[in-house]
């Protein structure tokens, strides 16, 4: 495994990235205007496109170049300016329906972070590989999929449910090119894509709620059972 065997200049530059794209996470959580979201999410897609050129570089994987480049165009370009067409076309600008103030989400992604910490630093050590980035990676990993969770739990606008399901595939992608670099470069194309039909479905679901109830909350699905 490359990240058990990294040498110290390596290991604290996909440290200091991980936790940068940690901490946008919570930017977004802690935020209630849609902007403030988008901006955060392509920071931590460019961020995570350059680690993937690091560990690249680092481990000798010449694909990951491509898929930094394709994570830079796509998530950190073309995806966010999908969504700021939205938020633009449907002049939504801060989410108005939560279950949980800013202030409360913190606190609860900060005990979600606790708990990857705890979960990381045990399968560590089962792994023989604590002291090394695997912990860091994993709880970074687990950290973010916790709070894309959390956002999707106490958020009800439909732009903050896409920001919120692409934070969590972003802990998975992120977590991946440190944990296991070598994967199928195929496999990962098909899962940079797929965000695309996951943002394009959400459009369509954004559409369909203003036109038919008049507002962009996820709680007004409730009215169209039946």
């Amino acid at each position: 495994m490359l990240a058990a065997h990294l040498d110290p200049l390596a290991a604290s530059l996909f440290s200091l990235m991980a936790i940068a794209s940690l901490l946008l996470a919570f930017v977004m959580l802690g935020s209630r205007w849609l902007r403030h979201y988008l901006y955060a999410f392509a920071a931590e897609s460019w961020l995570i496109a350059a680690l993937s050129a690091a560990v690249g570089y680092y481990g000798n994987y010449p694909e990951l170049y491509l898929i930094a480049i394709l994570t830079f165009l796509f998530r950190g370009l073309f995806l966010p300016y999908l969504i700021f067409r939205i938020i633009h076309r449907r002049n939504i600008a801060r989410e108005v329906h939560v279950i949980l103030q800013a202030s409360s989400s913190l606190v609860i992604g900060a005990l979600a972070v606790v708990f990857a910490l705890t979960v990381a630093a045990r399968v560590g050590a089962e792994l023989g590989l604590s002291g090394t980035i695997v912990v860091l990676a994993l709880t970074v990993m687990l950290s973010m999929k916790l709070i894309g969770f959390l956002m999707l739990a106490v958020r009800h606008e439909a732009i903050s449910q896409i920001l919120g399901l692409l934070v969590l595939e972003n802990g998975i992608f992120l977590g991946a090119q440190i944990l296991v670099p070598g994967m199928p470069l195929l496999v990962e194309i098909v899962i940079l894509f797929d965000l695309l039909i996951v943002v394009a479905c959400f459009g369509l679901l954004v559409q369909y709620l203003q036109a038919h109830v008049g507002s962009t909350s996820s709680l007004a699905l409730r009215r169209l059972v039946g």
